[in-house]
């Protein structure tokens, strides 16, 4: 069988498209992978929407090739997925665990309209959303009914041996994008509404009051742009009334709002050493490694960055560093911890000094030597505030 007549039968009935804004979906997808819950007993939930994302990516890749019904599919996929973890992560302790163990087991386990129906039959956090979501929620059930037609195979415009027909396949191909692309902006937005099933704080952190009441937490926040294209305002303004994001608002509202200097320390390890003294003003709201980064941060001048937890946390400051590369290695760390002598350790162009500060071995990076009186002075430093 020659080669050329196995790549006829290959692509016969089967039409390649573009989607020109492929790019932009996939960036615009970072929203939910950026949005990694710190929950505990929620950690799992992650590996659902990273996979829910990858079929995202896998649909549209399938979609542009010409094999739209697996593309529908991929899409169809994406949403059960998505549902399934806010399924298993809804129960209580051992029905949850049970749950789980039959899912990871491939033992009987509910279909997606099964979920659904024991999620709104019980007092869930899905339920709760769903009730204030309606409108949002009626829509996702259409398209997930349309998308069920392309997997179903109902309907001759679900045959490639009609739809790709060579008296067809002039007429509506970008109709078919069109229909296709709204298809995929209602999952995406499904996926990133069951992760709010999870916990809401890639909604709360959009509020700036909230942003500065909150510590350097895993989630990041979903962009104004993201919400009102794949959620919709309206839609988010009422899932902002469920009393599943209220208690959470409530409770953070309590706590004490940072300054923007402080801010910066905590959610982007950046100190700037002009400010010092207003950044120790609210040191109750730092962590003991932020603390200790600003201590040393304010030591000297030449200090151009701040290490700690074995180098794996760096604290940028106002002082350009003198090394060479951006980068920093967990075994550079190992090797300075093996050195005798704690300062002024060669690092590319710069030094590194090792200290014990507030329970962590931290590494000041500077750009030129500390003389015998600077150590001294470091060395007083490191006491004073290790015998508080």
């Amino acid at each position: 069988m020659s080669i050329e007549f196995v790549k006829h039968r290959n692509s016969q009935n089967i039409l390649p498209l573009d989607i020109e804004n492929k790019e932009s979906y996939y960036l615009d997808l970072l929203n939910i992978e950026n949005s990694w819950t710190g929950r505990l007993d929620a950690q799992v939930s992650n590996t659902f929407f990273l996979e829910s994302i990858q079929l995202i990516i896998n649909s549209i890749e399938l979609f542009e090739r010409g094999y739209f019904d697996c593309a529908f599919y991929s899409l169809r996929q994406s949403l059960e997925v998505s549902l399934t973890i806010a399924y298993l992560i809804d129960g209580a302790g051992e029905k949850r665990e049970e749950e789980l163990s039959k899912w990871k087991e491939q033992g009987r386990f509910p279909m997606y309209s099964a979920m659904v129906k024991t999620l709104e039959k019980n007092e869930s956090v899905y339920r709760e959303i769903r009730e204030f979501m309606k409108e949002y929620f009626l829509q996702l059930e259409l398209t997930k009914k349309k998308l069920n037609k392309y997997v179903h195979k109902q309907g001759f415009s679900t045959f490639y041996t009609s739809k790709n027909h060579p008296f067809n396949k002039s007429k509506s191909r970008t109709k078919f994008v069109k229909e296709y692309e709204g298809h995929l902006i209602k999952c995406i937005g499904a996926i990133a509404v069951m992760r709010l099933t999870i916990d809401p704080f890639p909604i709360l952190l959009m509020d700036k009051e909230i942003y500065r009441r909150t510590g350097d937490i895993l989630t990041f926040q979903y962009s104004n742009s993201f919400v009102e294209k794949y959620i919709g305002i309206k839609n988010i303004e009422a899932y902002k009334k469920t009393e599943f994001y209220r208690a959470f608002q409530n409770s953070i509202m309590e706590e004490d709002a940072k300054s923007d200097v402080v801010v910066k320390v905590v959610k982007e390890q950046f100190i700037d050493k002009s400010r010092i003294d207003e950044i120790f003003e609210q040191q109750h709201l730092l962590s003991n490694h932020d603390f200790a980064a600003v201590i040393l941060a304010g030591f000297s001048s030449k200090v151009a960055n701040v290490y700690s937890i074995g180098g794996l946390n760096k604290y940028f400051t106002t002082t350009d560093s003198k090394r060479e590369s951006w980068s920093f290695n967990g075994l550079d760390f190992k090797k300075f911890d093996e050195n005798h002598c704690p300062y002024n350790m060669k690092y590319d162009k710069a030094f590194i000094s090792r200290v014990y500060l507030l329970g962590d071995t931290n590494y000041l990076e500077h750009n030129t030597m500390f003389d015998k009186k600077e150590i001294l002075k470091l060395k007083s430093l490191i006491e004073k505030y290790n015998t508080k």
